[in-house]
Order: structure tokens, then C-alpha cells, then sequence
């Protein structure tokens, strides 16, 4: 099993030198993803709930700082060559998909191709109305714009008629280094979410995901997958426990349920300086056993 890191973009791992460092030694040791997340605009107070609190607050304050996932995640790539780079997770339907598209193909290529979208629809009827998008219908002009995105990638002059989106003979390159396969990760826990992985995804991402909650989750699209006459094999399963603790001897629960990765959530430390041992400490506590697993 593998071991992601969530930990760049905000807060102590929104600094330059936090980035940089994060991202050259947690390759070295031996992480295979580093995850950025993705919010446009924050509120100190708003009626929407957050899904992963009981509360339902948002766990920052509207005034922390938030780097765009994309650029983080190509300063990041700049220092590496061998790690995967993933949004966890782009708000889709919050952008426009021909400009996503571009994003998306242009982080892939400076990559090497190591770039692979996690996707969410958004839960901040707040911010989509900052933006002044409707959040009504957020999951439909996901799919739709996957959809988009996936014919830009792979034709030469592509043409879309939908609900959201209409163009003719659009040319959108480079295209990403596989093209329209670039791997789509969707993130969610309900129904719907894993009914958007088991009919056009390629890997599923569970936030908040404890060691008993793995198997039942990955049972359920394992079946959904089955429905569609799709190989479970070949979609990745990917979670993170988030604010559920854990210990290592919870690995192989999760390795039982089939989990391909484990995201482990934290900040890198004030001190620059820390961040090569708190790497380090990651890799002994959570990468060497999680790779001991067979």
C-alpha cells in the first residue's frame, strides 16, 4: 500500500522554501503523491456545512493563507521527477472547463505527466455564489465538464453541444502526456460520488475514511463497478482517515479493504529547517510499514 501527503498549499505549507523542501524529500523517502486541495474564497461565517465537521465550521479562518492547487503543484514539480501530483480535490464546476483543460494539460506536461485530477462538485453554496456560479446542479456540470475536458485532451478539433457548454472545432494543446486517459480521481463518500467513479472515474478518493469505514465503502463500488462491466481492479482506491486517528496497526485494515493509498493530513513545521525529520518521521511511522504489506 501506498502513503500520500496532504500537506502543501496552506498554512506553514504555503511558504516557497515549505514547498520546495516538502516536495524533494518526501519523494526521496518514498511518499507517492502529494495532494494540494482547493478553495477560491473562505468565510469567517456561512450557513453552508462542512461535511467532515460535526459541527459543520469550516476548520480555517477565512484569513488563512490558500495557494492555487495548480501552481503549487507545478512549483512542486520543478524540484521532482518520480512523484505523483494530485488536486485533493479541484472544485470542477466552479471553473471553466476550457480553461481547466489548459491547466490541467499544461501541469501534465511540465510534469513529465504525473499530474492526476481529484475532482469534487463543492459544498460552499457561499463560494459558488461568490463566484457567481449556480450551485444548484453542481454535480451535472461536473460530469459535463469532465466530459469536456476528456474530448479536448484527446481530439484534434474537438466540437461539444451540453447543457453548460458549447464550441465548434476547438483545438486545446499540448494535450496532457496520455491524453484524454489523464486519470480522473473523484472524491465523496454518498452514492452519487462513488456512482461518478464507477461510471467515468479511474480512482476514488474517500475523505475522513476510518479503518471500519474502508471495506463497506470499497464494497460498495466494487459492486457499482461490477454493474457497469468495469474492472474494480483497475480503479484505485485511495483514503484518509483526515480526523480519525489512527495507528499503524489500522494498515492493514485498510490493505484488507483494498486501499491502494493511505493520505496521511499534517503541516510542515514553522521551522523550515525540521522538515527533512519530519519527513523522515512520516516514512518510518507510515510509508516503510504501509510497504511491508502484501
Amino acid at each position: 500500500m501506498n502513503v500520500g501527503l496532504f500537506a502543501l498549499g496552506i498554512g506553514t505549507g504555503a511558504r516557497p522554501g515549505a514547498i520546495l523542501k516538502t516536495a524533494a524529500e518526501a519523494e526521496r523517502r518514498g511518499i507517492s503523491t502529494l495532494w494540494v486541495g482547493e478553495h477560491v474564497v473562505l468565510f469567517d461565517r456561512q450557513d453552508s456545512k462542512y461535511p467532515y465537521a460535526e459541527s459543520g465550521e469550516f476548520p480555517l479562518p477565512g484569513g488563512a493563507d490558500w495557494l492555487d492547487p495548480f501552481i503549487t503543484l507545478t512549483f512542486a514539480a520543478a524540484v521532482t521527477e518520480t512523484i505523483r501530483l494530485a488536486t485533493g480535490i479541484c472544485l470542477v464546476p466552479e471553473h471553466n472547463p476550457l480553461v481547466l483543460a489548459k491547466e490541467v494539460a499544461s501541469l501534465d506536461r511540465l510534469s513529465g505527466g504525473r499530474f492526476a485530477l481529484g475532482v469534487g462538485i463543492g459544498w460552499s453554496a457561499e463560494e459558488f455564489a461568490a463566484l457567481g456560479i449556480p450551485f444548484e446542479r453542481r454535480a451535472q456540470r461536473t460530469r459535463e465538464y469532465i466530459e469536456v475536458m476528456r474530448l479536448l485532451w484527446s481530439e484534434d478539433a474537438a466540437t461539444f453541444h451540453g447543457e453548460f457548454v458549447n464550441f465548434d472545432a476547438a483545438k486545446c494543446f499540448p494535450k496532457p502526456v496520455r491524453g484524454g486517459k489523464l486519470p480522473i480521481i473523484f472524491g465523496g463518500e454518498s452514492g452519487p460520488a462513488l456512482k461518478r467513479t464507477a461510471d467515468v472515474g479511474n480512482a476514488w478518493f474517500g475523505f475522513n475514511v476510518g479503518p471500519d469505514d474502508a471495506a463497506p465503502l470499497a464494497e460498495k463500488l466494487r459492486a457499482m463497478l461490477k454493474s457497469k462491466g468495469r474492472d474494480a481492479s483497475e480503479v484505485e482506491i485511495i483514503v484518509s482517515p483526515y480526523t480519525k486517528k489512527i495507528t499503524v496497526d489500522d494498515l492493514k485494515k485498510y490493505g484488507d479493504a483494498g486501499v491502494n493509498e493511505l493520505v496521511i493530513i499534517t503541516s510542515p513545521p514553522e521551522d523550515e529547517s525540521q522538515i527533512g525529520g519530519w519527513i523522515e518521521k512520516i516514512a518510518r511511522e507510515w510509508v516503510e510499514p504501509a510497504g511491508k504489506l502484501s
